[in-house]
């Protein structure tokens, strides 16, 4: 697991707790729309608790965006996609990482973008629950073996291998591989569609 920093923790809360107030919502309607607890959420906006990446995206559901949205704005002060060109290193002590099952995952550029590249180091051994978004997602296998699992149809992509699927479909995945899964994912920004 990579090292998540105290500033890393109060950035990614910081997101939080602005697009909530920006909202107009409670901690408390949040929190019952994640499915979490409220003291979980309050202990997350203030830095002194971590999110998996299962619990950021039912928060940001709540919210009306996506986890990926919430990691990639925590990383800028100011309006999200300010800048024009967004440079994150591999050692970028100032990314926040998010726990994922069998791993972690990390965000690939800085600021609420149109495309939203994240990478996921470790995939679990056996399969996790579904998630499903309203973005389109392009995944690249840079290391390892897995499998897909898109609305129950399953695909293995190796090393070097693609797979791209439409939004709003289930998907998961797990490792087949021996060796440490890394992927890059690419999600189309399009915050959860309003539900009547």
């Amino acid at each position: 697991m990579t090292s998540y920093t105290e500033d890393a923790g109060l950035r990614l809360g910081g997101a939080i707790r602005a697009r909530r107030r920006r909202l107009g919502m409670t901690l408390v309607e949040v929190a019952a729309g994640a499915g979490l607890s409220h003291p979980f959420l309050s202990q997350l906006e203030r830095g002194l608790a971590r999110p998996s990446m299962r619990s950021l995206t039912a928060i940001a559901a709540a919210l009306g965006t996506t986890a990926q949205a919430l990691m990639a704005g925590s990383e800028l002060p100011a309006a999200p996609g300010a800048e024009p060109v967004s440079v994150v290193r591999r050692a970028d002590e100032l990314v926040t990482p998010v726990d994922s099952p069998g791993g972690y995952v990390r965000p690939l550029v800085r600021g609420e973008r149109a495309m939203l590249p994240v990478e996921f180091n470790g995939a679990p051994r056996e399969f996790d629950d579904y998630y499903r978004h309203d973005g389109e997602e392009f995944v690249y296998v840079v290391r390892g073996v897995i499998e897909i699992d898109i609305e129950g149809e399953f695909r293995t992509a190796a090393a070097g291998d693609s797979v791209y699927y439409a939004g709003g479909l289930r998907h998961r995945w797990r490792s087949l591989s021996d060796e440490d899964v890394r992927l890059v994912v690419v999600q189309q920004n399009r915050p959860p569609a309003a539900h009547a």
